[in-house]
């Protein structure tokens, strides 16, 4: 099954999944809720190419997660902020979070 066939799918999960399914979608929400708002604050923070950024963005803004927001005419520059629905997410990602630290902690190489 394609990601694109997905939205249609029975499953609320895997509707969402049609949304929010890659790494690099997660990260921005997580940015959004960290503060960030700018195309370069989540490319830097994130490390992802630009061409994936802006599809994210794209992606995001239409799914009604993110809202877009002018904040230079010249050059055209937005700020993504989330949205009352993008909002909604929080719990989620920071269920995720918890889980992370839980199973995943970051190991430390031993001071010598």
């Amino acid at each position: 099954m394609k990601w694109s066939e997905l939205s249609d799918n029975w499953c609320p999960v895997a509707r969402t999944l049609s949304v929010l399914g890659d790494r690099w979608t997660l990260l921005i929400l997580r940015d959004c809720l960290l503060g960030l708002s700018r195309f370069e604050q989540f490319a830097e923070s994130s490390g992802m190419t630009r061409h994936i950024l802006a599809d994210r963005l794209k992606r995001l803004v239409e799914a009604g997660i993110l809202v877009r927001n002018p904040y230079s005419e010249a050059p055209k520059r937005y700020d993504y902020v989330l949205t009352e629905k993008g909002q909604e997410l929080a719990p989620a990602l920071m269920t995720l979070r918890d889980w992370g630290k839980k199973h995943l902690p970051v190991r430390r190489a031993s001071a010598s």
